[in-house]
């Protein structure tokens, strides 16, 4: 049975399906349209199937002017309670609009959901953005402790007043977007805190709802990425300290790190050294057809030559992160300590003083990926701003 939610809070869960409005749910739901907690395991989210494309662009054309006319009527609706100062968060929705609107509004979209489950091709790493998905909704559920109050003494510079409107148009959520780049990196949706841009003059402000942070990063997960692809073992050292030693000899780390750099973003740069030990151009003859990437996870990505290289390591990398960060979300699942949110390459969890016990297993666990065994630091702070690193071997 195809179904909508119509409003999430707990007091007011209400479910639509064949035309009727329940207050309890029936018991053969199968597909809705996006992913929400605490549904059958049975059932699947037509979001995922069209990756991400907002409802009105999956629409089919002979849909399109019922879904216009509803999403129509909605927009005017949420626009007089936003005027009437009407807070969703405190009110039913149901309560606030007629019925006939719900049933006809809600009938449209279980068309649209079920054209595209009849339609669409269920992606191969389904699996993959279903767990992705309840993971950045469990992040979202949860609010930051902000302390906005240090910014105070440099509330006198542009750049922080600048950066203290944007927080007040935001919410203190972390909001991702799962489907924001082709690569796979997360984005954040247009209300979200910033957690993907935040500078680090500015991380201090956050603080965690339990007793810690730690910081969990991948040591150059992108070279150790390409490394892997090249069906190499990773170095247990820091890879610059490596590549140092090994790859461009008689070098300082900075000038390692500064010299490897140059060369992988740069699909045109020369250099012998760092393409003996990295063999970029056979990785890219085995993942690239001269259109399409395709990554070790099952990613396709459209590409020109120059590109390619970068795609494929960046999309491996980020969904390498990501299958991380589900594993360690699912060994918090019973624990009071939970993700607080991911970036780029690295994890932080709000962390209870009882569960340090676990922290060993969590370690190990983010560490241990599926293109080998890669280096990680730790890091811990009573906020975001001042993380000390951690021994954890």
């Amino acid at each position: 049975m195809i179904f909508q939610i119509l409003d999430n809070k707990t007091e007011c869960k209400t479910i639509y399906a064949s035309g009727e409005l329940y207050k309890e749910a029936p018991s053969d739901l199968k597909g809705t349209w996006e992913y929400k907690p605490d549904l059958p395991p049975e059932v699947e989210f037509a979001k995922l199937y069209c990756k991400g494309s907002p409802i009105g662009d999956a629409c089919p054309e002979h849909l399109k002017n019922e879904w216009t006319k509803a999403s129509g009527k909605l927009k005017a609706y949420l626009n007089s309670f936003m005027q009437a100062k009407i807070s969703l968060k405190e009110h039913c929705f149901y309560d606030l609009v007629p019925q006939h609107f719900l049933l006809d509004f809600y009938e449209v979209k279980n068309k649209i959901t079920k054209h595209i489950f009849d339609t669409y091709e269920k992606p191969e790493n389904y699996d993959f953005l279903l767990q992705l998905a309840e993971v950045v909704e469990d992040i979202k559920s949860r609010p930051l402790n902000l302390k906005i109050n240090k910014l105070s003494q440099s509330s006198h510079r542009l750049a922080t007043r600048n950066f203290l409107k944007r927080l007040k148009k935001a919410e203190k959520r972390i909001k991702y977007n799962i489907f924001g780049t082709k690569t796979g990196r997360l984005t954040t949706e247009p209300k979200s805190f910033p957690i993907l841009t935040l500078k680090k003059e500015y991380r201090s402000i956050l603080e965690p709802n339990n007793d810690l942070y730690v910081e969990l990063d991948f040591n150059a997960a992108e070279l150790r990425t390409l490394l892997a692809l090249c069906g190499k073992e990773q170095p247990k050292e820091d890879i610059h300290e490596w590549n140092a030693k090994n790859v461009f000899r008689d070098v300082t780390r900075k000038e390692a790190k500064e010299r490897i750099f140059a060369w992988l973003y740069n699909p045109d740069s020369k250099d012998y050294l760092a393409n003996r030990s990295y063999d970029r151009i056979a990785v890219k003859e085995k993942y690239w057809d001269g259109k399409i990437v395709t990554t070790p996870f099952g990613r396709k990505i459209e590409a020109d030559e120059f590109h390619a290289l970068n795609y494929l390591i960046q999309s491996t990398t980020a969904d390498m992160v990501l299958r991380q960060v589900i594993k360690v979300y699912d060994l918090l699942k019973d624990s009071k300590s939970y993700i607080a949110f991911t970036m780029h390459d690295s994890l932080v969890i709000d962390l209870v003083k009882e569960d340090k016990g676990l922290l060993k297993d969590i370690f190990d666990t983010f560490a241990e990926t599926d293109l080998g065994n890669f280096a990680i630091s730790v890091r811990a702070g009573k906020n975001f701003g001042d993380m000390k690193e951690m021994e954890w071997k």
